[in-house]
């Protein structure tokens, strides 16, 4: 269905307006609109289309490695949260509870799913009971609700969001920290062959992790405004969750040992990221991994003309079509071509085909470049083949522009005062020496809004520098700092 024309275009600037930007491109391409709810959204077709090729990325190499899909209740009894006190004590602000049911006041409160593990666990228990059980690989893809979420942005922070999370069971702490580096291989795999984003690929630091975690790791993905994205986490859980939830096996020798989890994430901010990322102020830009319409013919012709650009467009479909390509053909006479041009900008289409009386007579096609609006004629012979290589380099265009956005965008700082200048001034992120102490984050957190977002997966790597820039005692890591999404 159209938007009403005067809808069509971005006023704001992602410069200099980038909240307002964001907000239009979401809306006028058919992402997402605002719920009646504070904090919810209402995702459109398009925006779930994208959402659907990123899950059938991520669910083809999980089940490629060993993952099954499953389901549990969105409710889960408080006595199941109490079990595990740390889950308790780092959820509890961001659980929405339901208490009654119609008239009747429930017996025991239940939360509707902020996480799953304290549902999933439980039942991991019941299904394991010998060594040959494990490992044991669950998935679930669903959404689930953090109520604290205040200043909601579509897709990077909303009340309700969608996601997938693993739970995995293992015999030893090498199966499960084998399984951790795994599901973080494939969002860092995600970002670089999907999303055309290149990540950073850390750990969160002790005093961030999640709640009743070994060791949490994370893929972090830097936005033109100089601001961080958490781009999907992977937990090494030890045995905090089994120990809670009874999850005990029978080894070889028939002793009973304690089973090692581990749970990964990721989430609709991925789709943020993707937006904040390669968009412009025209509107919406999506890598052909992900775009609803890969390409777009739009047919020119007059009186004299339409029929035979109309069939020649028909020819070009249908073979692109025979060959996989996400094609469409505007053939809407009520439009002008630069009205549709505009509109599949805006929509964020990757390629536009142009088909005019030239281009029937000279058996050509005249290709446009949405990142960057290059434009190319190519003879019509290998159609396929030629539209493919094309979407390959926009595909490359896009991942380029990204990266040197990540390679300008990390800094070192040896003070906090050049942590807080560069920040300041540059944003991105800002590399310095860190004692490990949390209070150590706590000026740059109240000056610029800054924190520590992840250190080197490797615990043993040497600081960058040898004092902890804040407050000069021995730096144990390296710490990155950045504003974040």
């Amino acid at each position: 269905m159209d938007e009403p024309e005067q809808e069509l275009g971005i006023t704001e600037s992602k410069e200099y307006n980038t909240g307002d930007w964001y907000a239009e491109v979401v809306r006028k391409a058919q992402l997402a609109d605002y719920a009646p709810m504070g904090g919810f959204i209402v995702t459109r077709p398009r925006g779930y289309a994208i959402w659907e090729r990123i899950e059938s990325h991520l669910d083809g190499w999980f089940k490629q490695t060993g993952v099954q899909n499953a389901y549990f209740p969105v409710f889960i009894p408080e006595s199941y949260l109490e079990r595990e006190k740390e889950i308790v004590e780092g959820f509890d602000p961001e659980v929405a509870w339901v208490t009654h049911g119609g008239y009747d006041e429930l017996d025991e409160r239940l939360a509707v799913r902020p996480t799953s593990e304290s549902i999933i666990t439980p039942y991991v228990s019941q299904w394991i009971r010998s060594h040959r059980d494990l490992p044991l690989r669950l998935n679930q893809w669903c959404s689930v609700v953090r109520w604290e979420a205040t200043e909601t942005k579509p897709f990077f922070r909303t009340k309700e969001f969608l996601w997938q999370e693993g739970h995995t069971a293992h015999r030893d702490r090498e199966g499960a920290w084998e399984e951790t580096m795994t599901r973080l291989g494939q969002y860092e795999r995600l970002y670089n062959e999907v999303l055309a984003i290149p990540p950073l690929v850390g750990r969160k630091p002790e005093h961030d992790k999640f709640p009743g975690a070994d060791t949490t790791t994370t893929v972090e993905a830097l936005m033109p405004d100089g601001k961080s994205v958490q781009g999907g986490t992977s937990h090494y859980l030890g045995t905090t969750f089994a120990d809670a939830f009874d999850v005990t096996y029978a080894d070889a020798d028939e002793r009973e040992r304690t089973a090692h989890t581990t749970s990964w994430g990721l989430s609709w901010r991925s789709m943020g990221a993707l937006i904040m990322t390669h968009s412009d102020d025209q509107g919406l830009v999506l890598p052909p991994t992900l775009a609803p319409e890969q390409a777009v013919i739009v047919p020119i012709w007059d009186d004299q003309s339409k029929a035979a650009v109309l069939e020649y467009a028909g020819e070009v479909e249908r073979t692109l079509t025979e060959a996989g390509v996400r094609v469409h053909l505007d053939d809407r006479e009520n439009r002008t071509p630069g009205f549709k041009y505009n509109e599949w900008e805006l929509k964020g289409v990757p390629l536009r085909i142009e088909v005019g009386p030239n281009e029937v007579a000279d058996g050509e096609l005249t290709l446009v470049h949405r990142p960057d609006g290059e434009t190319m004629t190519v003879d019509s012979a290998g159609t396929a083949g030629t539209v493919d290589e094309h979407l390959e380099t926009i595909y490359a265009k896009l991942y380029d522009a990204a990266e040197q956005t990540l390679e300008a965008g990390i800094r070192e700082a040896e003070s906090r005062e050049e942590i807080l200048g560069t920040i300041g001034k540059h944003g991105g992120y800002v590399k310095a020496g860190w004692c490990g102490d949390e209070a150590c984050e706590a000026p740059i957190k109240d000056a610029v809004a800054a924190e520590i977002v992840m250190v080197p997966l490797d615990p043993d790597e040497e600081p960058i520098h040898e004092a902890c820039a804040i407050c000069g005692e021995p730096a144990a890591e390296t710490a990155y700092f950045a504003r974040t999404y």
